[in-house]
């Protein structure tokens, strides 16, 4: 007597993620064909314009009612109107709801949705404000989250095929946060493999593209959350950010976005590609949204709920809202570009209408010399960083799924780039390494310590990048934004 077993592939296993990700979808908000049958296909080859489209509307899935409530409110006038009952919960849950699956069966922007524990919720909170109470300074208000955050029940698997046999089995500390501060919490969002490359694409859920122009990348690894919300699927959301990965989604899909000092909003509890205990130095969560209120409203929200108490990783230390200047006029300083990542003729131009603009305003402007800021070092510096722990591409082999190319694209990038400057850390393996690489940071974080103090700096202008949204699989190593989480300072990119 003999036996057969049937080896599974990684494509049969990502085809029946993508199966059940699909079935989960309201049938009644699927696209009609009136409306698929005008683009052009694969969407990804085509410079398709799907936000001056505006297929929300002319699909006939939204109504009137709806397609206001995610369009012509911002953040703060959004939770007004939850406050005084001009919406329900409900009614703001299902518009958002709908307007993330059309942009779903769109940009591929979404991994898990949540959409009838959404409405349950909803209905929760409708309940308790027609009893007097709000629940929160975020009571009502639907917020999407990046994949890596954990929701009891389901799946955080950042796109590995061999995460797939995972369930969360509590929630990340943050998203216990906005359900304290009263917030719904109703799709997860799309990210790279490894979430280490600016092209938010994996084997599982597919590419992410950019609603402005579809044969561009939406940025990463919050690609998902900036597709999402520049569609006004999402009113707010969270990303994550260890070298652009808020700022970068931000500036490709022409939203806000606020990259926190470590620690200030937690962290901790979610999916990693990383091994245990790999903290070199530290991701950040943070906030994205149309409208730049709208950060400072879910920064303040939770941090105010004291997340230390949520999360042991996380400062105890309050929000503190700005002073009023005695002396309005700031002393800026503006980053100059690196010769070894030029910028582009649009971040140039960028960059000195703002300085204009500020100078004109009384402000003063201080260039810092690419020699001081040390951009490409402190790149090379921290792609050496990560490069101590393959974790994540074990992660890749452990599902016998093939890299993608924004990858492999990347990995040719730093294999060009010029060593010098860590040269003389390659002969050395284990602390003595990491020591070595240590001092390196310190250095580059003391000049910059020095720059501030001598010139008496308020804040500094620096690009995102030194391009703008570019085609997929093109992104590359992204310096003006990972030499800042080297440094660990906050950052905010419009």
């Amino acid at each position: 007597m003999t036996t057969s077993t049937t080896v599974e592939t990684w494509q049969t296993k990502a085809s029946a993620k993508q199966k059940s990700c699909l079935d989960k979808l309201p049938k009644e908000w699927l696209l009609p064909t009136s409306i698929t049958d005008t683009l052009q296909t694969p969407l990804s080859n085509h410079a398709i314009p799907l936000i001056k489209l505006d297929i929300p509307r002319k699909s006939g899935l939204m109504s009137e009612r709806e397609l206001d409530i995610t369009e012509k409110y911002d953040v703060a006038a959004l939770l007004q109107t939850l406050r005084d009952g001009k919406f329900t919960a409900l009614e703001v849950t299902v518009a958002f709801s709908k307007r993330a699956v059309i942009a779903q069966q769109l940009l591929s922007c979404l991994t898990e949705t949540y959409f009838p524990e959404a409405q349950e919720r909803a209905r929760f909170l409708d309940k308790e404000r027609s009893e007097g109470r709000i629940v929160g300074p975020l009571h009502g208000l639907p917020i999407s989250v990046k994949d890596g955050f954990q929701i009891l029940g389901s799946q955080a698997t950042l796109g590995y095929v061999s995460f797939l046999d995972r369930v969360s089995d509590s929630n990340t500390p943050l998203v216990e946060i906005l359900l304290k501060l009263g917030a719904v919490l109703y799709v997860k969002t799309n990210i790279p493999q490894t979430l280490m490359t600016a092209d938010s694409h994996n084997n599982i859920f597919g590419r992410t593209l950019n609603p402005h122009n579809t044969s561009l990348g939406a940025g990463g690894s919050s690609g998902g959350e900036g597709a999402l919300i520049a569609f006004r699927g999402s009113p707010l959301g969270i990303g994550t950010d260890i070298t652009g990965s808020i700022r970068i989604p931000s500036q490709c899909c022409g939203i806000y976005g606020f990259k926190p000092t470590t620690s200030r909003i937690p962290y901790s509890g979610q999916s990693s590609v990383s091994r245990p205990g790999m903290a070199f130095f530290l991701p950040s969560a943070g906030p994205l949204a149309n409208d730049m209120e709208a950060v400072s409203i879910l920064s303040s929200a939770v941090i105010e709920a004291r997340p230390a108490m949520f999360d042991s990783s996380a400062l105890d230390v309050p929000w503190r809202p700005l002073l009023k200047n005695t002396n309005p006029k700031l002393r800026l300083g503006l980053l100059s570009e690196d010769p070894v990542f030029p910028l582009h003729p649009p971040v140039k131009r960028a960059l000195a209408n703002a300085a204009r603009v500020l100078q004109a305003a009384g402000h003063e402007i201080i260039p810092i010399p690419a020699s001081t800021a040390q951009v490409a070092n402190a790149t090379l510096l921290a792609w050496t960083y990560f490069g101590l722990d393959g974790t994540g591409m074990a992660h890749i082999t452990a599902g016998n799924e093939p890299i993608i190319p924004s990858i492999i694209h990347i990995q040719k990038t730093f294999a060009q780039m010029d060593d010098s400057f860590c040269r003389d850390v390659e002969g050395l393996q284990g602390v003595p390494r990491v020591a070595a690489l240590n001092v390196k940071r310190m250095g580059i974080a003391e000049g910059w310590r020095k720059v501030w103090s001598e010139q008496g700096l308020d804040a500094v202008i620096s690009p995102a990048a030194q391009h703008t949204a570019v085609p997929h699989d093109t992104y590359g190593i992204p310096p003006y934004a990972a030499f800042l989480n080297l440094l660990d300072v906050s950052l905010v990119c419009t």
